[in-house]
């Protein structure tokens, strides 16, 4: 299609919202100024070490409320998020990986009914390096008390499952600026034109392969595995002559935004499972920043996502920063390893009576 014909998100957005004509457009303001904190992050990032954005912030002092070091761009980024949805009207609070609590809306901008909750800026490790990276936001509907007494937000009001997000994506900060997009009928992709700096329509309704040849894990965690997963693993790595009948490919990228893109573009697992690297984190991701706004967009793209035991989206957070593990991607390969975890462990007996060199044999020899 020539790029003149193609919808902007603006005007996909008119098209949705006129399906739904009582809808007060204040959804879709809020969407468009998501995108402009995207815009405005993606072009930090284009700028580089030209933009003196890149290092640690404060000297490598700094760390965020996961004991992170904070990188200047997470702090910026952060800080375009902020002032580019504080003043709309359609907020009634945020939360963001870089606060250790929520954030209320200045008492002189009007509040909405919405609350936002956003990583500024996903696999910011790799920023030094000019790897791609991405943000990530997640829309609930605030509760109905905050709606009406205008009251601030607590962290409570933010424990909501997943299931109960109005909309979801990620912004892709690559070779292009992208953004994918979620509003619960389908998963849409919109390039940024730097011409017109408008998103436009260039992947319409994306579906996740149901099968792969590719999966994505940290393999240097491998000795700290549940088993379900390290079989998993192992018959992957095993190809065509292991039990698979197949060869697959491994990728790692370290940045999600940038692992979940390839997944929708071409199919692909991944896993960043529950291990037991550290007892006091039953995972690395987070609940309500990553792992839901993701799942959201993979289920609507007709993938999968999923702890490894359960469904993502029908998680009761029980914290703000709550750590969880996080399996998507193309559907027969999640459903395949959340069977792994449903059936029985199977022991190996090292006893002396039944080891390989057991007393028998010895007793034989």
């Amino acid at each position: 299609m020539p790029l003149s014909q193609r919808s902007t998100l603006t005007q996909f957005l008119i098209e949705e919202r006129r399906r739904f004509p009582d809808a007060s457009g204040d959804f879709n303001a809020l969407i468009l100024d998501v995108a402009l904190a995207c815009k405005a992050i993606a072009r930090s990032v284009a700028f580089g070490a030209l933009g003196n954005v890149l290092g640690n912030h404060g000297g490598g002092d700094s760390v965020n409320v996961q004991g992170e070091t904070q990188k200047k761009l997470d702090v910026i980024s952060n800080e375009m998020f902020l002032r580019a949805n504080e003043w709309g009207g359609h907020l009634a609070g945020m939360a963001s990986e870089e606060m250790d609590g929520p954030y209320n809306i200045p008492r002189q901008f009007p509040r909405g009914k919405y609350l936002l909750v956003f990583d500024p800026l996903d696999g910011s490790s790799n920023i030094d390096v000019n790897v791609s990276v991405g943000s990530v936001f997640s829309i609930l509907r605030a509760p109905q008390a905050v709606i009406d007494s205008g009251r601030d937000v607590t962290a409570e009001d933010f424990l909501q499952p997943g299931a109960q997000q109005m909309a979801a994506g990620y912004a892709l900060y690559g070779p292009t600026t992208m953004m994918v997009l979620t509003v619960g009928t389908g998963v849409h992709g919109f390039t940024l034109d730097p011409n017109l700096g408008e998103f436009k329509l260039t992947h319409h309704n994306i579906q996740v392969p149901p099968d792969t040849q590719e999966f994505a894990i940290n393999a240097s965690n491998s000795r700290f595995w549940e088993a379900p997963v390290k079989r998993y693993v192992d018959e992957c790595l095993a190809g065509r002559s292991g039990p698979r009948g197949k060869d697959f490919n491994m990728r790692w990228i370290a940045s999600m935004v940038a692992e979940a893109h390839r997944i929708l573009m071409r199919g692909g697992v991944f896993l960043y499972p529950r291990d037991t690297k550290d007892a006091t984190k039953p995972g690395r991701l987070r609940l309500l920043y990553e792992a839901n706004p993701i799942a959201m967009v993979m289920e609507q793209a007709g993938g999968r996502a999923s702890t490894g035991r359960a469904p993502v989206l029908g998680v009761q957070p029980t914290g703000l920063h709550q750590r969880i593990g996080l399996v998507f991607g193309s559907r027969h390969e999640v459903e395949r390893i959340e069977r792994y975890h449903a059936e029985p462990v199977a022991v190996k007996d090292d006893t002396p009576l039944f080891a390989e060199r057991s007393l028998f044999r010895d007793c034989v020899a």
